[in-house]
């Protein structure tokens, strides 16, 4: 749990995303014990019935309930917006949820894993939320990106990466692809009283290239000393959802709760701008 002093989350609404373990399940039990109505979400039923009783149990906090999407069909993620945009609004949205894979597949929507789950699923239900979370009290949106984003750069005429892929170019790619999303997020958000940023979480101990392949699992099993608990890891995310500190900025990348400067890549607004456009026409959003 997050051991700075905390602010009270009582009557808001609160989204997030890949909350049935790592840094999710931490950032939700953290705002469900500051008193949030919580929203958890899962692809799994059952463990998010699980980890949803679990939250209740250890929190006290009873306003807390699931809903269940695979982020890799946007079908699933249009159909889990629009079960949360009939319960009302949301003053919170973390974006938290990501994967893996130690093969190159696709989504059931023909687009890279990494590129399908990890920008595009995020994309759609932030968008298809909007209004919702507009209608909430100082509401904030907080994507979780990563400091693998530096390893990256973005190449438009292969974002599903058929020409050149490897798992971490992959993963690396989307978390890029994450922080252009919040930067053009941000800029189109000016004015409205919603704020976006995103965040890299650190090295965190968690379970995420678990499937990613024997090299990742070779390299994050010598690297799980110097790894930091799910816990810390979840601390700069949580800050972004409740500190007051942060009320009113918008478009920043955060580290350790503070703000940092992401590569040039990820800085590039012309860039932010034209992977908007084209994800919007991916997702069906542009027209």
């Amino acid at each position: 749990m997050d051991s700075a002093p905390e602010t009270s989350m009582k009557g808001r609404v609160c989204l997030v995303t890949g909350a049935t373990n790592g840094i999710g399940r931490v950032t939700a039990e953290a705002l469900a014990a500051r008193g949030a109505d919580l929203i958890i979400h899962g692809r799994n039923p059952a463990l998010a019935e699980t980890v949803s009783a679990e939250i209740r149990a250890r929190t006290g906090n009873d306003a807390v309930s699931t809903v269940i999407a695979d982020f890799a069909s946007l079908d699933q993620v249009r159909r889990m917006a629009g079960e949360i945009t009939a319960r009302g609004k949301i003053d919170v949205l973390v974006n938290n949820a990501g994967t893996t894979t130690p093969s190159y597949r696709k989504t059931a929507d023909g687009h890279e894993w990494h590129f399908g789950v990890n920008h595009l699923a995020p994309f759609l239900l932030t968008n298809l939320l909007l209004d919702t979370v507009k209608a909430g009290d100082a509401p904030r949106i907080v994507n979780v990106a990563s400091a693998a984003h530096r390893r990256a750069s973005i190449d438009f005429d292969d974002l599903d990466l058929e020409k050149n892929y490897s798992t971490w170019m992959g993963y690396s790619l989307s978390k890029l692809e994450n922080i252009l999303f919040t930067i053009e997020l941000a800029r189109r958000l000016h004015g409205s009283g919603v704020t976006a940023n995103c965040l890299h979480p650190g090295g965190v101990a968690t379970n995420i290239f678990g499937h990613a392949g024997t090299l990742a699992k070779i390299v994050t099993t010598l690297a799980r000393p110097v790894l930091i608990s799910p816990e810390k890891g979840a601390r700069t995310q949580i800050y972004l959802a409740t500190s007051p500190e942060v009320a009113g900025i918008s478009g920043e990348y955060f580290d350790k709760c503070r703000v940092a400067t992401p590569s040039p890549q990820a800085q590039d607004r012309q860039a932010a701008r034209r992977l908007w456009d084209i994800s919007a026409a991916l997702t069906g959003l542009a027209a």
